[in-house]
């Protein structure tokens, strides 16, 4: 079938809206109308060129949520008609990693996916006969878009597509740090560093948590009004100070729990040193650039604190997505201020340039 796309064509210009030929799905995957997708900055990144992994000609886009149009032999799980949210991270459920209660990152796929490949070693995207690489094995800055059935999650048909897409990545990443990666305890202190759409999700998981304080850090008053909707009872705008703050405030020990979600090694060391002496966690959302280095006093980690990384919040997507989607429809997640934009196809590159001037937390490009 010909659809229309958003295809990488060149790192570090812009993304070149086109008509492509998509493949029928394979065994065991899945075609998907897409409704609604999130522009989110690990797209941004990867076209610029930073991101090492990266590669072109591709179709961007991962933030996606849609329906079922067909499925391919084998898929047991989703059917015609299924409202889905898509998955970078998939979950296959037999893997060793998928076994564990230990972590979220799956095995089965991870090598063709790096790749830009479906499972098979090959793609369903081309055009002119030449293939066209799938990003994050999701592709979904396109119509329609084909992927494997353990990385989609069926979600509730009454969430909306504009905002059940944010759980596909950056709503999920944050929440899932506070609530599985950091098990935050009730009562506890806790420093989010960065608010947008990660940090806004970790401000949200530490309340679900039963955090007793949350402070969120960020240089946008309009954003940490924002963190205060989601539960932070202090918001402060950052600076060289905030260790020094955050100290004064804690006795002088720390906090309990310290996210980041900037992606800028400065503060993911600010998040290290503002965590408590004896058992502080700081938990590292953030991508890095590449080639930089968080750089860490050992006496840190001797006295007590500790430091770990959270890849899509721990969520093991196909379990965890759709239980996070009903928070959302019961009231316990206020996720309709995160839509800040709500663009077409078409608009793709005027969605980074939002992003770049951090207009609002997120542009969704809406297909229908």
């Amino acid at each position: 079938m010909k659809i229309r796309a958003a295809v990488l064509e060149q790192f570090g210009e812009p993304l070149n809206v086109t008509e492509l030929e998509l493949a029928e799905p394979r065994a065991r995957e899945v075609l998907i109308r897409v409704q609604a997708c999130g522009v989110c900055h690990t797209d941004m990144y990867t076209a610029s060129g930073a991101d090492p992994s990266g590669y072109a000609p591709s179709v961007l886009g991962h933030e996606g949520a849609g329906v079922v149009e067909r499925v391919g032999d084998g898929v047991e799980s989703v059917s015609e008609g299924d409202h889905v949210v898509t998955l970078f991270s998939p979950q296959c459920r037999k893997c060793v990693h998928c076994r564990s209660a230990r972590t979220n990152m799956c095995l089965a796929i991870r090598e063709q996916q790096n790749l830009g490949y479906l499972p098979d070693g090959t793609t369903r995207l081309s055009r002119a006969g030449e293939p066209i690489r799938h990003f994050m094995g999701t592709s979904t800055f396109a119509q329609y878009t084909v992927m494997p059935e353990i990385a989609l999650a069926r979600v509730s048909p009454e969430a909306p597509p504009d905002r059940a897409c944010l759980f596909a990545c950056g709503l999920s990443t944050g929440l899932g740090a506070a609530i599985n990666t950091a098990k935050v305890e009730a009562g506890s202190t806790c420093v989010v560093f960065g608010a947008g759409m990660v940090g806004l999700g970790a401000v949200a998981g530490c309340r679900l948590r039963g955090a007793e304080r949350i402070i969120c850090v960020d240089l946008s008053a309009d954003r940490l009004e924002l963190a205060r909707g989601q539960g932070a009872t202090d918001t402060w705008i950052g600076g060289a100070d905030t260790v020094d703050r955050v100290l004064e405030q804690t006795g002088g020990f720390g906090a309990d729990h310290t996210f980041e979600a900037t992606g800028l090694v400065s503060v993911m060391r600010q998040a290290v040193e503002s965590a408590r002496m004896g058992w502080g966690l700081c938990t590292i959302a953030g991508v890095a650039g590449k080639g930089e280095v968080l750089e860490v006093v050992p006496r840190y980690l001797i006295t007590g604190r500790r430091i770990c990384g959270s890849s899509f919040g721990g969520v093991k997507g196909r379990d965890q997505v759709p239980e996070l989607v009903q928070l959302y429809l019961d009231g316990e997640l206020d996720v309709d201020p995160f839509v800040s934009h709500r663009l077409t196809l078409d608009d793709v590159n005027h969605a980074f340039e939002l992003m770049e001037r951090q207009d609002g937390i997120r542009s969704v490009l809406m297909f229908d």
